[in-house]
């Protein structure tokens, strides 16, 4: 939803390398009128090919390194925990632990803050940490297992039902 992905069997898989990663459009645009209105921008992602073995976490680093480059994201977290951990990692989507933990460090009240995201893991965690959620859907072969507050196409059309959404707020405070 940030990066354009590579789909096989209806599934999305990241660059491999920093030069395939590209933004998708929109995307900037997204994240500066975000921004200008004064929102944290928190990239909150599962690398779980590192926890395999079959993406070295250096390339992951580099690429959210450009990442950061080209938007104005304030702080990324990762779980590189491939799936497979008994117990559960606490911070792999669908859990909230990467959101509660930047809730934390950062002061987000998070009862007013979104979880936008394109992958079921995205939503289900978005909920469990008390945000609002909306659902960027790339039409992947994966089924929802919690309904979105909202669903949208791009990141550009979530940062608009935010921006929205706030200003209906701030309108109904006067």
């Amino acid at each position: 939803m940030i990066n354009r992905v590579q789909v096989r069997d209806g599934k999305p898989y990241p660059p491999a390398t920093v030069e395939q990663f590209e933004l998708l459009p929109g995307v900037a645009e997204a994240c500066a009128r975000l921004k200008h209105a004064g929102f944290l921008l928190i990239v909150v992602t599962n690398q779980p090919d590192v926890g395999r073995g079959t993406m070295a976490r250096e390339v992951v680093e580099a690429i959210h390194q450009r990442m950061l480059k080209l938007l104005p994201i304030d702080r990324v977290e990762v779980s590189y925990a491939s799936g497979s951990e008994e117990p559960p990692d606490e911070c792999r989507k669908p859990r909230p632990g990467l959101i509660v933990r930047a809730a934390q460090e950062c002061d987000i009240d998070l009862r007013g803050s979104f979880m936008v995201g394109d992958r079921w893991r995205d939503i289900d965690a978005g909920h469990a940490a008390g945000c609002q959620t909306i659902f960027v859907d790339q039409n992947y072969k994966e089924e929802l297992r919690k309904d979105p507050d909202f669903r949208v196409t791009t990141l550009l059309d979530a940062a608009q039902v935010i921006l929205a959404l706030i200003q209906r707020e701030t309108q109904e405070s006067y």
